[in-house]
């Protein structure tokens, strides 16, 4: 049951192959297990890769069956037409379509496996490229921040400076009343005087200022503080809702873009095995003797050939006798008297008709 399956495989004639011996079955089933293992591989092949775009086996598996259906009645179809003759060339161009067509199914085919042999190491390709593209994702989000925060931190500073500035006028004009007091500077009378009181009255006041400068600056730069606490609140809340999608790339085509990254001769070899496995069933097929039953199949269709060719030629045939036949016939009918007389009456009637039609215009006319 099993060979005659793999016969059904191999898009052979099962009529002709039942009469052929058991050598040239046996070589018809290993050309249809051929067939029959490469969609297998096939089917493999693309559910895994449907398996990392859809991220659902059931319908990785269902799809890849559909492919596997495919690839198995493309290649029995281009295996059962390769006929068997003389010239290899012939067949070599007829089989190249599938040729072509196998490299282009192995490319498609073969970058799942390599995906899955090499996934470790395009774990560590995505891992450096989303710790990259985490980085790169905070600068970005911080230049939306960064200007208005510095802004922010060099006003604080300016009022801070500003508070300093006062707290060593304050300072000075203390000194200055001090050492007027003591007679060190200034009049350099000992005693608190006039001049004394000048300055201390200078001092107490620029004090005062100073304290109102205190209160005032330090509810600005608490503003300020809050509204830098508010930026960085709303930096981190923008990096923790951006960080998920960068944490989310790992899909299909960045594991391709992250394999194309690897030495790529541990690829170009997975894929010329996978191209071979696409081809072995046209190569088997091609590289197969000439035997039995390709004579028999030949000597077939030959058979239907010469058959159709001799049916058409009998149409040709009856098709010339019947045409000398009615010409024959028309020209002894044309010799006849009677029907000469007949239709010369009916020609008469027909122009005297025309001529009262036309007569009876040209009377309305006028």
């Amino acid at each position: 049951m099993l060979k005659q399956f793999f016969i059904t495989c191999s898009g052979a004639d099962t009529d002709i192959l039942e009469s052929c011996s058991k050598g040239e079955q046996n070589k018809y089933a290993g050309i249809g297990a051929t067939v029959f293992f490469t969609a297998v591989m096939a089917f493999i092949a693309s559910s895994y890769a449907l398996y990392t775009v859809f991220d659902n086996i059931f319908t990785s598996i269902f799809f890849g069956f559909i492919w596997g259906l495919l690839i198995f009645n493309l290649d029995r179809f281009i295996v059962s037409t390769i006929k068997k003759r003389d010239s290899f060339s012939h067949e070599l161009l007829q089989a190249t379509p599938r040729i072509i067509l196998a490299i282009i199914i192995a490319i498609v085919i073969s970058k799942p496996l390599e995906l899955k042999i090499f996934q470790k190491e395009i774990d560590q390709v995505l891992l450096e490229e989303k710790n990259q593209m985490t980085l790169d994702n905070k600068e970005q989000i911080a230049l939306q921040y960064t200007p208005v925060i510095e802004k922010l931190n060099n006003e604080i500073t300016g009022l801070k400076r500003e508070v300093s500035d006062k707290e060593a006028e304050v300072n000075d004009l203390y000194d200055t009343y001090i050492s007027e007091a003591e007679g060190t500077a200034g009049t350099f009378k000992l005693g608190k005087g006039p001049v004394y009181k000048e300055k201390r009255e200078k001092h107490d006041a620029s004090l005062q200022e100073l304290q109102q400068l205190r209160e005032a600056n330090a509810q600005k730069i608490q503003d300020r503080e809050t509204q830098i606490a508010t930026l960085s609140s709303e930096y981190s809340e923008k990096v923790n809702n951006t960080q998920p999608v960068i944490d989310g790339f790992d899909g299909l085509m960045a594991r391709i873009n992250a394999l194309g990254k690897l030495p790529w001769l541990p690829s170009f070899f997975i894929f010329l095995l996978f191209l071979a496995i696409e081809t072995s069933p046209i190569i088997a097929k091609l590289l197969s003797p000439r035997g039995e039953y390709d004579h028999k199949l030949e000597d077939q269709e030959s058979a239907v050939k010469t058959w159709v060719a001799q049916k058409e030629d009998q149409r040709k045939q009856v098709l010339a006798t019947d045409v000398v036949i009615n010409d024959k016939v028309y020209q002894d009918i044309s010799e006849e008297e009677e029907l000469y007389t007949y239709k010369r009456e009916k020609a008469r009637s027909m122009m005297q008709l025309q001529a009262d039609a036309f007569y009876e215009h040209q009377k309305r006319n006028l």
